[in-house]
């Protein structure tokens, strides 16, 4: 293990501490590869060819034309739809900017309705080909806006701001960002996809991406290495507390249109769907809470030599606590920001507290915040406990107590 994260002259980790810490990573990190490869999904089957649906194409909007919007015929009890948008009916004349005819104008009618999108001339889109060969009418269809530069350009500037802000730590984050989404869309989705049990692919994939990312983000360090253990500890006891929750709470996982047709199409265990959903989400945090307590565990026994393993603990808990009530309130506000268009239709409702609240959609919510929540709560203590230990053994190695002064008499004539 390397130095830990001070300032100060580099302090030598303790020998028994290294191995200690050896004797439970390299098991983990072996039995994290072996479920690895026997968990890992088979190879998916070849894409459809293009015919049997629909190709995307790129374009630009050369002009646009716009015309009276039509009136909307009543619904059922007479009651109007809202009326479109003014700048969403007309006809658009795009550029193909991609596909078999390749800088070919055509003109499409704009989309049209409630919650349309406005095009203006200039736009790059995206189109939809498909073709009709009955209908005299042109095979493609304005579909969306590409957002393809935009995204390229704030991914630019997201990775130039980290590397500019954390030099070579910045661009170690980043390619752990990058270990990161390899995990999750080589291994976790495709292998809920190929019919793997969600929770377990959630739990190797999370171990997985801990391994991996805190490692090269934060150095090979005992306190790194303290914040993987707690973190592995934290999940397992998040894993379990949503399996209890979700039990008791008669949570199936099927909450909208998309769990829906997983599990149907797809005969995808919605419930451990939504277990391996807690697992991931928590893990984001988790690394966080456990790195800052290692860390500033670290930081307090090269500061202060002469702190035994208590008052490590109780420094580290107290900057604990006031990390864990600031998580919280993220926790919470992210979960409503989310959420906020379902918030806002039940309060158009105006349904009574009790049945909001027993509602499956804010009762997973309200699930998952709390098991999230315990699971940070148990990660303090924990890490706190581990990165004081080492802490501890480290500073008793490489500290000694110097033996005492004696005084110096002066000669009496």
């Amino acid at each position: 293990m390397g130095a830990n994260h001070s300032h100060g002259p580099a302090v030598p980790p303790s020998k028994r501490a290294v191995l200690a810490a050896l004797a439970v990573l390299v098991p983990l990190a072996v039995a994290t590869v072996a479920a690895l490869v026997w968990l890992w999904p088979s190879p998916p089957e070849a894409p459809a060819s293009p015919e049997s649906g629909l190709a995307r194409y790129t374009a630009t909007i050369q002009a646009i034309t716009l015309t009276p919007c039509p009136e909307e015929p009543p619904i059922d009890g007479g009651q109007k739809l809202p009326p479109p948008d003014p700048a969403t009916c007309g006809d658009a004349v795009v550029k193909l900017t991609s596909g078999p005819n390749l800088g070919k104008d055509t003109k499409l009618q704009l989309p049209s309705g409630p919650g349309a999108q406005v095009f203006h001339a200039g736009d790059d889109v995206i189109v939809l080909y498909a073709p009709e060969p009955t209908l005299d009418v042109s095979p493609y269809r304005l579909s969306d806006h590409d957002r393809s530069t935009p995204l390229w350009l704030f991914g630019a500037a997201f990775a130039l701001a980290v590397v500019a802000f954390g030099r070579w730590r910045g661009l170690s984050a980043l390619f752990g960002l990058g270990v990161t989404f390899a995990v999750l869309l080589l291994f976790v989705l495709p292998g809920i996809l190929d019919g793997k049990p969600p929770l377990l692919v959630a739990i190797v994939g999370s171990a997985a991406i801990m391994l991996t990312v805190l490692f090269l983000t934060h150095g090979f360090t005992l306190p790194t290495a303290m914040a993987v253990l707690g973190t592995l500890t934290s999940l397992v006891i998040t894993g379990a507390l949503s399996y209890v929750s979700l039990d008791l709470a008669h949570l199936a996982g099927i909450t909208d249109e998309a769990a829906f047709n997983l599990g149907m199409s797809y005969n995808i265990d919605t419930q451990g769907l939504l277990l391996a959903s807690i697992i991931i989400g928590s893990l984001g945090v988790l690394d966080d809470v456990t790195v800052t307590q290692a860390v500033t565990v670290a930081e307090l026994s090269h500061a202060n030599p002469g702190y035994g393993f208590r008052r490590l603990y109780r420094a580290g808990g107290r900057v604990g606590r006031a990390h864990i009530a600031s998580v919280i309130n993220t926790i919470i506000l992210a979960y409503a920001g989310a959420s906020l268009p379902l918030l806002l239709l039940i309060s158009v409702g105006r349904e009574p507290l009790g049945q909001v609240l027993t509602n499956p959609v804010i009762a997973q919510e309200i699930v998952r915040s709390v098991v999230g929540t315990l699971g940070l709560i148990s990660a303090v203590p924990i890490t706190t406990a581990l990165a004081a230990l080492v802490a501890r053994r480290t500073a008793g190695t490489d500290h000694p107590t110097p033996p005492p002064r004696r005084r110096r008499h002066a000669a009496h004539s």
